[in-house]
């Protein structure tokens, strides 16, 4: 019998669901003064199999678990039950961002041979843990260090060769049924990853180099459809720096800047065509600049620029200090939700984009191909990103954007389901279509062949562009009255 590949055994309910699903929660925490007697007392009161030791704010220090308490009794004998957590702990602890893929938890606990994960939120702090036993309902393979081992790698050829493991991996959680949207939100992750695992490669290097540590809090941003989550086969670079220090510590975040970029095109993320990276000088400002910069998008951004605003919005943080790009956020959310000019020149560079169909319903093609993400995604992704912002919604997903209009009432229920559904589909229709191309040698781009579709999803297509175009309107209508 030959022996099926790793990617083949894959399950696909690690790739659909998150850390805060299966972790467990409430978390039981301990200070550093508590001691071993008082642990070990609680933990039997409440059959728990760990605490996690955190500070006052909550974030981990290190955990104890009953191998800790068996360890410290073995060392200490009777004296263990007097020493405080802070001298028997396990430390540092193991920790993974309660928002990340359950793949990349059983990837860590595997490579680290780990019982237990601390899940932390955006902050730092800790608030569940990921254990073997909660995870035994799933199937494990060596397929889930997928992303750990990003994590693990050294250098951009590293991180390449975890990331050729993508499309195998996509098109079977496909198979399995794993909804599109979901596909690209993995993919998404391993961008992000691969991201923030270029900007610690860079400080470790710049360090060992004598740029130092960084003159100021910085964090790095990532723009786009990887900022959406929604980040398909070919993506390219679109990231950006902010710091809260001065034009005059610009030369350290420029080298930080470099060394991403070419780490990521190393790592087969090529550059961005339009120059949207933290290697240029544009995509790189402490705070205060980026606030500039937001108002004089406001007051006099057009064409071009405008574009690269629509690329900017998306933005999440993935590197660096977090509480940064929250402020930004918050800046940028404010002045544009009161700015109608502003508003009306993004909806403007994003409206003037109509279905391909011809006026008996037949696809328009260019050398037999449509080009699904500039007829279809664009649209759609520019109204949910303008009505987002006139709502001041802050979340970047169209998804998270279209039931959040819903449940203020800006939209319909039924109105946010199609939408997301036409979104659904065309996700799907792009990705099969990059792996039929890349088996055939081709490389993966947005453009899609009609005639391999089935009749149903020709159908569903055109009604997906037809409802796209409404939603145009009801951006416009929306906007008209400010």
């Amino acid at each position: 019998m030959t022996e099926t590949s790793p990617l083949e055994r894959i399950d696909g309910f690690a790739y659909r669901h998150r850390v805060r699903e299966v972790m467990g929660t409430p978390l039981a925490t301990a200070r550093p003064g508590t001691t071993l007697a008082e642990a070990s007392r609680r933990m039997g009161r409440d059959r728990i199999s760990s605490l996690v030791v955190v500070d006052e704010a909550g974030c981990p220090l290190g955990i104890i678990t009953e191998r800790d308490v068996v360890k410290a009794v073995g060392s200490h004998g009777a004296g263990a039950a007097d020493i405080p957590l802070g001298v028997v702990m396990s430390s540092p602890v193991a920790t993974v961002r309660s928002d990340a893929f359950t793949y990349q938890a059983m990837g860590r606990m595997d490579r680290r041979r780990l019982r237990h994960l601390v899940a932390v939120d955006d902050g730092g702090r800790a608030v569940g843990v990921v254990t073997t036993r909660g995870l035994m309902r799933m199937r494990t393979s060596s397929a889930l260090l997928v992303g750990d081992e990003i994590e693990a790698a050294d250098c951009g050829e590293a991180m390449a060769a975890a990331k050729a493991k993508l499309p195998l991996l996509a098109m079977e959680l496909l198979a399995e049924r794993v909804e599109a949207l979901g596909v690209a939100a993995v993919l998404s992750s391993v961008l992000r990853d691969l991201t923030a695992r270029a900007a610690v490669l860079a400080e470790q290097d710049m360090k060992a180099r004598g740029w130092g540590e960084a003159p100021a809090p910085w964090c790095l941003l990532l723009l786009g459809s990887g900022g959406r989550r929604e980040s398909l086969f070919g993506a390219d670079q679109d990231n950006a720096i902010v710091h809260d220090g001065t034009p005059a510590d610009d030369p350290w975040f420029a080298e930080m800047g470099k060394r991403v970029c070419d780490t990521l095109n190393a790592a087969g993320v090529p550059f961005c065509q339009g120059g949207v990276m933290a290697c240029n000088a544009d995509w790189r400002h402490p705070l205060s600049g980026w606030e500039e910069r937001i108002q004089h998008w406001i007051r006099e951004a057009d064409g071009k620029e405008l574009l690269n605003v629509h690329i900017f919005v998306d933005f999440r943080p993935v590197h660096g200090d977090r509480q940064l790009a929250a402020r930004l956020r918050a800046s940028l959310r404010d002045q544009a939700a009161k700015s109608p000019r502003f508003l009306h020149a993004m909806a403007q560079a994003a409206s003037g984009i109509r279905a391909p169909l011809g006026v008996l319903g037949q696809f328009i093609t260019k050398n037999g191909r449509l080009d699904l993400k500039m007829s279809g995604l664009l649209p759609l992704t520019s109204a949910a990103r303008l009505l987002a912002l006139k709502h001041r919604i802050e979340a970047t997903g169209t998804g998270e954007r279209l039931a959040l209009l819903a449940e203020r009432g800006s939209m319909s229920a039924a109105e946010a389901a199609s939408f997301r559904d036409s979104h659904e589909l065309m996700v799907r229709i792009l990705l099969e279509q990059q792996r039929a191309d890349m088996e055939a040698g081709i490389a993966p781009s947005n453009r899609v062949d009609p005639k391999r579709l089935s009749g149903n999803d020709r159908d569903r297509l055109k009604q997906a562009f037809k409802a796209i175009n409404a939603l145009n309107a009801v951006m416009e209508t929306a906007l008209s009255s400010l």
